[in-house]
């Protein structure tokens, strides 16, 4: 049921297109980009619901309060603290590490307004439990979102970045100014 009703909003009224799979691994980190919009949450949704996959978004705790919360959960959208003294790395890191199967799809910049970098946190959690990054781009000129195949960090953070950084400035977000 699920499935088609996110065919139906992303593919019939939204008019999106989505292209590439989703890999057959226990455990990955997905990267959706750029985030640029309110918007991305229900692509994320769709994309997540289309094929199927059990995939976790995290979001900031304050979007649990009732009665979204609610709603947030049975979505599999776990909250996350997102203050500085807490190290979401080592928190993300063992939802990993406590789960035989675990995946979830984050933004790298943080925000949806336009930054200069993206956040290093999934490449950090990635290293740790030794698992790939998918990256879903959004494509806004073309409707697209396309699945891009896993990456396996190298350990070299600049190489690493480099690819990251290519991916993400190679796609236009919803809101092209806000795009990376």
């Amino acid at each position: 049921m699920k499935k088609a009703i996110a065919e139906f909003v992303l593919n019939k009224l939204m008019g999106w297109k989505l292209e590439g799979e989703l890999p057959d691994l226990k455990k990955y980190i997905i990267l959706g980009g750029p985030h640029t919009s309110n918007w991305d949450f229900i692509l994320a949704m769709s994309t997540v619901w289309i094929k199927e996959a059990p995939i976790n978004i995290i979001a900031k705790r304050e979007l649990f309060k009732f009665p979204l919360g609610i709603i947030m959960r049975g979505m599999g959208v776990l909250p996350i603290e997102r203050k500085k003294s807490q190290n979401q790395v080592d928190a993300i890191t063992e939802m990993y590490n406590s789960r035989e199967q675990f995946t979830i799809a984050l933004a790298p910049e943080g925000t949806r307004q336009k930054v200069d970098r993206l956040r290093s946190g999934f490449y950090h959690i990635a290293l740790k439990v030794d698992i790939p990054v998918v990256i879903i781009s959004v494509n806004g000129p073309t409707k697209t979102l396309i699945i891009q195949k896993p990456y396996y960090n190298t350990g070299d953070k600049d190489t690493d970045f480099k690819y990251y950084n290519h991916m993400f400035k190679s796609h236009t977000g919803m809101v092209a100014e806000n795009s990376f």
